[in-house]
């Protein structure tokens, strides 16, 4: 997204979502525009996030999309959850691809080598590095599971 940001690209779209009465994409659109908002007015002075910023507050979002359309499934509340899944949908569209469970196992065995980890004392430096080389294309957790099954030899 060279020519525009992606910050705008989805004002935009929110705007084409409102025209074509789209209602799931709109609120979708609106609501993390709102949470980039608020992360670009959180701390001592309003900045503009660049794109990789933009990218870290979708995937938060996105985050909380999936793990709401877990709670609902396991309660019982099938139309709650499918509404989450709906807007993860949306979200996920703007988000970089996720990778698959190889490519986020040869990262961590990356990080591990790099940082010198030998122990679980050593988690902190190893998903510290796995995370800046995954940049947004794998969730926190999954990240972490790996590199517990990593460093415990498992």
């Amino acid at each position: 997204m060279s020519e525009t940001s992606l910050k705008a690209k989805l004002q935009h779209d929110l705007h084409d979502a409102m025209r074509s009465k789209d209602k799931v994409r709109a609120g979708t659109l609106r609501m993390a525009l709102t949470a980039i908002t608020t992360a670009e007015v959180a701390g001592d002075e309003a900045r503009e996030l660049d794109d990789d910023e933009v990218v870290g507050v979708m995937t938060k979002e996105a985050k909380r999309r999936r793990e709401a359309a877990d709670a609902y499934a396991g309660a019982g509340r099938p139309e709650l959850a499918e509404a989450e899944q709906a807007e993860l949908a949306v979200l996920e569209e703007y988000l970089p691809a996720q990778l698959g469970d190889d490519d986020l196992l040869a990262v961590v065995e990356r990080a591990v080598a790099q940082t010198g980890a030998s122990s679980m004392r050593d988690m902190g430096q190893v998903m510290k590095a796995a995370q800046a080389e995954v940049a947004g294309r794998a969730d926190g957790g999954r990240i972490a599971a790996l590199v517990k099954k990593v460093l415990s030899g498992s």
